[in-house]
């Protein structure tokens, strides 16, 4: 008992004695790096928020950079004067969704002598591939050309599966290849807007449709994810198109040029972000790509936390995992402009995938809170204050309906960014879930039918289940941390802290996004 005494009496002056020469010094670079890190944020926010603002005034628009004509009627060729377009939509047990998808491109306008649909299911669940045969072979009954195809392994999951699509023998006779996901609903003029595009400019590899959310208003998380997406699509795929004909490709929504896509090497499964990979390849080729943000695809939010943080970890994983493999690659290639490769390098990867988690995370959850503790570690009010808030601003001309809910949005950023710090950490590292790949959850319809029989068990097994350490453990700590600087601190963090801790502990208690029983 004396002797745990002791230990217990001793870790004070213990931690008085390393302070001065390691914690100290430490923390200040840390606070050093982030601050960096978050100037390197800022500059690139405000670059491409006057980028885009020159684009709005000017009106660069995609017909004033790029020839557009709509495809005329050749009396003498007939229907052979369009482009074979092939139509593919992976998909993985996907019950709830599969009919919209399925629907949606049968539903294409186009020449139905010059569109073939592709269904490709690697379902492992065999009544869903039932299913999906059955809505397919529907369609065909009725004169459309679709195709359902199937594999005996999910060997490189979405990537594997559009590679063996492209192999088959009819695909050959085809010049262009639209992707939707199993939630993608296109309009039945997608093509007739895309393909005129591809048809009038050589070296055109891809155009890229904006995706257009049906449940945002579902629930707060949905609303929060809204925002970041529609900055991601409103401001930064419009200022790539716009300044360097080049932005990471969505994976669906979009129709590449056939002809771009075998000379980029096709799909390829290293990572976990095979639309990224291939995008980048393509661009080293010397491929534009072309944004049309007025063309809008309609999809489906994560609404359940789970299938979030799943789709976030290979969000961020997977882009960090391919800076790594490919950083060398774009240096040394000959076909792109020095400009290029620095704003791939810079700021595609390094500042938007790498730097923004990170600074996200570390600067604002661990040490902005740590200097409280600290206080011979000051931050500057420019780097704790100014900084961040413009960079929120910047970030709410996205979506101006949801101007109302920043705080909110800063809050559960914050919490994410947890999770898109450790998953670019195991991207860079090639940690051991670098190439984990779990499908993102639809739920169509299914929430309004279970609704009512959602019983108070299955509730209370649900809570249980989601219970979530990691953000219990930051919340922890950003309590206590708020609680010091409430009664002995000086820099009056406290209210930012206990806000930020809040937000934590609702996520770890599981109390965020829909709860959908399992049936």
């Amino acid at each position: 008992m004396g002797y745990r005494d002791d230990i217990t009496m001793q870790m004070p002056m213990v931690l008085d004695q390393i302070r001065a020469p390691l914690i100290v010094p430490a923390l200040r670079l840390g606070v050093y790096i982030c601050l960096t890190m978050s100037v390197m944020l800022f500059v690139e926010r405000v670059y491409m928020g006057i980028v885009i603002s020159l684009v709005k005034l000017f009106g660069r628009k995609p017909d004033k950079r790029f020839k557009y004509e709509p495809i005329k009627d050749d009396i003498e060729l007939g229907n052979s004067a369009y482009p074979m377009v092939l139509i593919q939509i992976p998909m993985f047990n996907e019950r709830e969704v599969y009919q919209l998808s399925i629907g949606a491109a049968c539903g294409l306008s186009w020449p139905s002598d010059r569109i073939v649909i592709q269904v490709l299911d690697d379902s492992t669940d065999p009544t869903i591939k039932d299913l999906v045969e059955m809505e397919c072979s529907r369609w065909a009954s009725k004169g459309v050309n679709i195709k359902y195809e199937i594999r005996d392994n999910r060997n490189g999951y979405k990537a594997g599966a559009l590679k063996e699509g492209m192999k088959k023998s009819y695909v050959k006779s085809c010049d262009y290849v639209a992707i939707f996901d199993a939630d993608f609903q296109p309009e039945a003029d997608f093509l007739w807007r895309t393909v005129p595009y591809l048809l009038h400019n050589p070296k055109l590899a891809l155009v890229q449709a904006r995706w257009k959310f049906v449940n945002s208003d579902e629930c707060l998380m949905t609303r929060m994810q809204e925002m970041s997406l529609d900055y991601h699509f409103t401001v930064e795929q419009e200022v790539g198109s716009s300044t360097y004909a080049f932005f990471g490709f969505n994976g669906t929504a979009g129709i590449w040029r056939i002809s771009a896509l075998n000379e980029a090497g096709g799909w390829k499964d290293r990572t976990t972000v095979e639309d990224m990979d291939l995008a980048v390849r393509a661009s080293l080729k010397g491929w534009k790509f072309l944004y049309l943000g007025s063309l809008k695809v309609k999809n489906e939010l994560p609404s359940t936390f789970k299938a979030y943080r799943y789709q976030q970890h290979r969000w961020s994983c997977g882009p960090a995992n391919l800076f790594r493999k490919m950083a060398f690659e774009i240096m040394t290639n000959k076909n792109v402009t020095l400009w290029k490769k620095v704003h791939v390098i810079y700021s595609f990867f390094v500042v938007r995938k790498l730097a923004a988690h990170i600074v996200t995370f570390i600067f604002y959850c661990v040490i902005l809170p740590a200097t409280v503790l600290v206080p011979e570690v000051t931050v500057p009010k420019w780097g704790a204050v100014y900084i961040p808030s413009v960079i929120t601003l910047l970030n709410a001309v996205g979506t101006p309906r949801s101007l109302h809910l920043m705080v909110f949005w800063i809050l559960f950023e914050n919490v994410m960014s947890l999770h898109r710090t450790k998953a670019t950490f195991i991207g860079l590292l090639e940690g051991g879930r670098v190439n984990e790949w779990i499908v993102t959850e639809k739920l169509g319809d299914v929430k309004a039918k279970s609704a009512t029989k959602t019983s108070k068990k299955v509730l209370r097994f649900r809570f249980g289940d989601r219970i979530h350490v990691l953000e219990l453990g930051v919340g922890m700590y950003l309590l206590f941390v708020g609680c010091y600087d409430a009664f002995f601190g000086k820099n009056h963090y406290y209210l930012y802290l206990f806000a930020q801790a809040i937000a934590f502990f609702i996520a770890g208690f599981g109390q965020i996004g829909t709860i959908v029983p399992n049936h």
